[in-house]
């Protein structure tokens, strides 16, 4: 049995204890920031409540033109903090707890170099400094108490003492040990393949999310692989999230959620839960931060009766349903997928634009955002099929004219709007490539053109991710 903790436990303070002062004329023995990419000198400053002279004076003769990656920037300010600092991006299934429970850092020591009001602050993607500690770069064990154990038959099963994993993990006796909380030992014989990465619930090997961050239009991917089969159910802001098999022998699952365009940047809940064959339940639950998608505004004269509220909610809540109906559990689309314009890089809108939409002859307004792609065209040239799925819907609407919508499988559908021809009909089974439509005009339009949309588990997403790379 190792005894490392008792050392950290005892003498783990001493890193960052107060030290005498140092003699007249010396300089103060201050904590080293390593500098991280994307790290500017004013970033820095600003992160540690100091202005930009006070970090200069510290670190003369300092080039701030001149910082660079792994360099050590001393931090002026912090007294009784000696050592070094580094960022530690927070990861999907950590918490404020769980954090000082796996690096063994004074919960003091954290709110004050973080300058953290509370543990709710923390959100996927958070960059967190922690000073650099023997328990940082030791390897631990994740552990948890199943559902009827004892703390003595999880010790007993770990080779520990209930003690040792009670004092580990900050707790003031075993008795506050509780089922299905997560708990981190030095390792021992356990390999990499027994246990699941520190900071997540034990039933999970890997989770992970991306993009970091998120943000408006994106398409965001969450993978999971588990010990065992499971069945996974999640909520990500509002939404709903469906999880489907990647790799059954390797208990892998992935799920898609766009995030809407206009979805107000800022931080929004996310909880996954893991259901196993016996009924025991383990759950993530985190914030994750939405950015600023970036987009740019403009003004369209168009059709006075395309821009009719009551037509516009009508017809966006036909479309809704469609693409909210219970998922196909069927993936039908394989890779990136392929173009469906004849002028494939050539675009007259792009995803996201803000838009104000006049109507011709009148004052009437409307405001909204543009929620899929344009592209180059005039009338009659052909549309294909990006990827492989089946028709359910092709017919004229007012606002999107000559209309098709293909599902793709996995709540994934794409629509095609404004076409002068269909040439599929609802039921119909489409191949990557086939010909569809052709381009035209119809709906609110100001000009023939293809607006092709990517919908991803009931959200429009910007459909040039789709041409760039696969999902998932």
């Amino acid at each position: 049995m190792k005894k490392a903790w008792l050392l950290l436990l005892l003498f783990g303070g001493l890193l960052f204890a107060p030290q005498a002062a140092s003699a007249q004329g010396d300089p103060p023995d201050l904590p080293v920031y390593i500098v991280q990419p994307g790290d500017t000198l004013y970033g820095i400053a600003r992160y540690f409540g100091l202005t930009l002279d006070e970090l200069l004076a510290a670190n003369q003769p300092l080039d701030p033109n001149q910082l660079a990656v792994g360099q050590e920037i001393r931090i002026p300010g912090l007294e009784g903090v000696h050592g070094v600092l580094s960022t530690h991006t927070v990861a999907l299934g950590e918490s404020y707890r769980s954090l000082l429970r796996r690096y063994q850092v004074d919960e003091t020591l954290i709110r004050r170099l973080n300058r953290i009001a509370s543990p709710t602050e923390l959100y996927v993607g958070y960059a967190l400094i922690l000073p650099e500690t023997p328990a940082a770069a030791a390897a631990v064990d994740a552990v948890a108490l199943s559902p009827g154990e004892t703390a003595l038959e999880l010790a007993a099963s770990q080779g520990r003492s209930p003690w040792e994993i009670s004092l580990y993990n900050r707790l003031p006796s075993p008795s506050r040990i509780l089922p299905l909380d997560t708990l981190y030992l030095e390792a021992e014989a356990a390999t990499a393949e027994e246990t699941s990465p520190a900071a997540l619930p034990a039933i999970f090997r890997q989770v992970s999310l991306a993009p970091q961050p998120l943000y408006q239009g994106a398409t965001a991917e969450i993978l999971i692989q588990t010990q065992e089969e499971v069945q996974l159910a999640g909520q990500l802001g509002e939404y709903r999230l469906h999880f489907f098999p990647l790799d059954t022998s390797a208990f892998s699952y992935v799920s898609l959620q766009g995030v809407h365009g206009m979805l107000e940047p800022g931080i929004y809940p996310l909880s996954i839960t893991a259901r196993t064959a016996e009924g025991e339940e383990f759950q993530i639950q985190q914030r994750v931060l939405v950015a600023d998608g970036g987009y740019y505004s403009e003004t369209l004269l168009v059709p006075a009766e395309t821009i009719d509220p009551d037509t516009d909610r009508e017809e966006f809540a036909w479309l809704y349903e469609q693409v909210t109906r219970p998922p196909t559990p069927e993936r039908y689309w394989d890779g990136i997928f392929a173009n469906p314009s004849y002028f494939p890089d050539c675009f007259t809108s792009r995803y996201g634009t803000r838009r104000l939409y006049k109507g011709a002859g009148t004052d009437l307004t409307y405001n909204g955002y543009h929620s899929g792609l344009d592209f180059c065209g005039g009338e009659g040239l052909p549309i294909s099929a990006p990827a492989a799925g089946r028709v359910i819907f092709s017919g004229p609407l007012t606002i999107r004219g000559n209309a098709t919508l293909i599902d793709h499988g996995w709540g994934v559908y794409t629509g095609y709007w404004h076409q002068s021809e269909t040439y599929v009909q609802a039921g119909d089974w489409v191949d990557t490539g086939q010909l569809i439509g052709r381009v035209g005009g119809t709906g609110r339009v100001t000009g023939a053109h293809l607006h092709w949309e990517v919908w991803v588990n009931g959200v429009q997403v910007n459909p040039m991710l789709w041409l760039q790379r696969t999902f998932p």
